[in-house]
């Protein structure tokens, strides 16, 4: 695996964001903060590529000059199924850039079952499903009292879509979710539907006790509180954090979640790329610790 970090090869200087949508020149307003970041690292550019030219239309269009020779450069920007982000990474080579994460790497971390293996001993129990595979929930409830749906990648938080299921919900309320599951994943719909156990997650003044970490080059560059918890709330055991820092791949994430005993569990891995900063977490300190 190649380093962003190994001296004797070229260091990471770009960072890729994508533009406003109706602005190519602009970036997208979610990832302003951190663009303005990386103009503040002497040893790092952000450079700007049009949200609907790839999106959209499938072309790549950056602004700005681009270099003469292979660069190395770290992609924040919004999520790509497995497919697209290769195209993606194989458009940036025909660019002179070399995203660091490549796309067997990316859909390591950014497609949970994929990640499972390496993290299953800490993690929630699941069960893979193929999209649109009957399910049976009385044959899930043998497995898990309580459990979540998602596909590989994303559930649909923040929707009236139930939180979890158990035996108060027949096997039409259930059919009748997954049809509304469909609907809100759309197009974004990756890989198949994951059952995950449902953990009793412990919180503080309302709110779980959840942590986000970083990890480059097989260390950890961050670890911020991300469920919106006070700074009262424990960090998880460093032993954990340890652990899971040797996965195959350059730039990562695991979520970290305190249990309603006290114990830690994995709760999400992701792609660096694509994985969001905490809300209160300082841009400035990440891109230096990135680099």
């Amino acid at each position: 695996m190649e380093s962003i970090y190994d001296k004797k090869k070229q260091r990471l200087s770009i960072v890729l964001f994508p533009s406003d949508y109706f602005n190519p020149s602009v970036v997208d307003g979610d990832f302003e903060n951190e663009y303005r970041a990386v103009l503040e690292q002497p040893n790092l550019i952000p450079l700007i590529f049009s949200y609907e030219g790839w999106f959209q239309q499938g072309k790549l269009v950056i602004s700005g000059d681009l270099p003469k020779l292979g660069t190395k450069a770290v992609y924040r920007g919004w999520m790509m199924q497995p497919e697209k982000y290769a195209r993606f990474y194989k458009a940036m080579q025909e660019k002179n850039i070399l995203l660091t994460t490549g796309p067997e790497e990316y859909e390591r971390l950014h497609v949970f079952p994929n990640a499972y293996p390496y993290v299953k001993e800490d993690s929630a129990r699941i069960l893979c499903f193929k999209l649109h595979e009957p399910i049976q929930i009385t044959s899930v409830l043998k497995e898990f009292p309580r459990f979540m749906v998602k596909d590989f990648v994303k559930s649909v938080k923040g929707s009236d879509f139930p939180r979890f299921f158990d035996n108060s919900f027949s096997q039409k309320d259930f059919e009748h979710w997954m049809e509304v599951f469909y609907k809100y994943r759309g197009d974004l719909l990756t890989g198949g539907i994951c059952i995950k156990e449902y953990l009793n997650l412990k919180k503080y003044d309302g709110k779980t006790n959840e942590y986000r970490a970083f990890y480059a080059n097989n260390e950890m560059i961050s670890l911020k509180p991300n469920s919106g918890q006070g700074t009262f709330a424990p960090a998880p055991p460093a032993q954990m954090l340890k652990k899971y820092q040797s996965v195959e791949s350059p730039f990562y994430t695991v979520d970290y979640a305190e249990l309603a005993d006290g114990s830690w569990k994995v709760i999400e891995t992701g792609d660096g790329s694509v994985s969001g900063l905490s809300d209160r977490q300082d841009s400035r300190a990440f891109y230096r610790s990135l680099y």
